[in-house]
């Protein structure tokens, strides 16, 4: 059936509870947009690992934000993009926008298998979140006033989720970013080291950030007992991305929003004024 001129379109969003799929499912729904969330709680449930799940989620979608979880650098992330992709385009779906992670190669084979999809499509490819302080993988650290990693002298120009995200809701809602490559970094590359001394600036406290080998961040890991996937995730990164093939910013936020993107010691201020870094008691 051929959609009127008066439909509404309808757009899901997968990771809808991760840091740029609540983003950018609020800023739709801010805007007046019908939005089907996409995540295993949602009244139309959906999981990456549950194929059973994607037709109920996918009937009567326009356009796609597509964030795979939890990267699309882990093993079988590609034959999932490539199933998912065909599956939207069998149900009718007529755009996506994908988030990809920047200087992964794993990540490029599932931008490419999108390109190809069919689909209208574009790649929102991103530096490392900032908030991977604040909501993420950081935060018990910086609260126990101690982050210990390796390759903390490396920058990295690290991209704020909100730009992300307004930089996806743009891609989705606009016809006229069909078929373009947005890189979006911060203003400036700094490194851990220095990313943490900045949020110990913005919060009044002493945060020390700790040197670390490759090994003894492996170590670490283990003693977090953290998910599997997500250990694998965090060594990957550590031991191949973050190597200074990323320092480099990029004009990502500027192309798609025409202005420049948020600084990290704007991140560290605003996130400082809500708490999140004040310790429990």
């Amino acid at each position: 059936m051929t959609k009127n001129a008066s439909h509404q379109q309808l757009f899901l969003v997968t990771g809808a509870t991760g840091k740029t799929g609540s983003r950018v499912a609020a800023l739709l729904e801010a805007a007046g947009h019908p939005v089907r969330l996409g995540s295993r709680a949602a009244t139309i449930p959906f999981d990456w690992t549950e194929r059973s799940t994607w037709a109920p989620v996918l009937a009567g979608v326009d356009s796609i934000y597509l964030s795979y979880q939890p990267d699309l650098a882990v093993p079988g992330a590609a034959d999932t993009i490539r199933a998912f992709s065909a599956a939207a385009r069998s149900a009718g779906v007529r755009s996506v926008v994908l988030v990809s992670g920047r200087g992964e190669p794993e990540a490029r084979e599932c931008e490419l298998i999108v390109e190809g999809s069919g689909l209208n499509w574009t790649v929102v490819r991103c530096s490392f979140f900032a908030q991977n302080f604040s909501e993420g993988a950081f935060l018990d650290d910086v609260l126990a006033g101690a982050v210990a990693l390796p390759n903390g002298d490396v920058p990295e120009p690290f991209a704020h989720a909100d730009d992300i995200a307004e930089v996806a809701v743009a891609a989705l809602t606009d016809p006229r970013h069909a078929g373009e490559i947005y890189e979006v970094t911060g203003a400036r590359a700094l490194s851990f080291a220095d990313a943490v001394g900045e949020i110990a600036t913005a919060t009044g406290r002493e945060i020390a950030f700790i040197p670390i080998s490759h090994s003894e961040f492996v170590a670490a890991l283990g003693e977090y007992q953290l998910p599997e996937e997500m250990s694998t995730l965090l060594v990957y990164l550590f031991g191949t991305i973050l190597d200074g093939r990323n320092t480099a910013t990029a004009d990502g936020v500027q192309r798609a929003l025409g202005r420049a993107p948020r600084d990290f010691s704007e991140f560290a201020e605003a996130a400082a004024a809500t708490g999140v870094w004040t310790p429990r008691t």
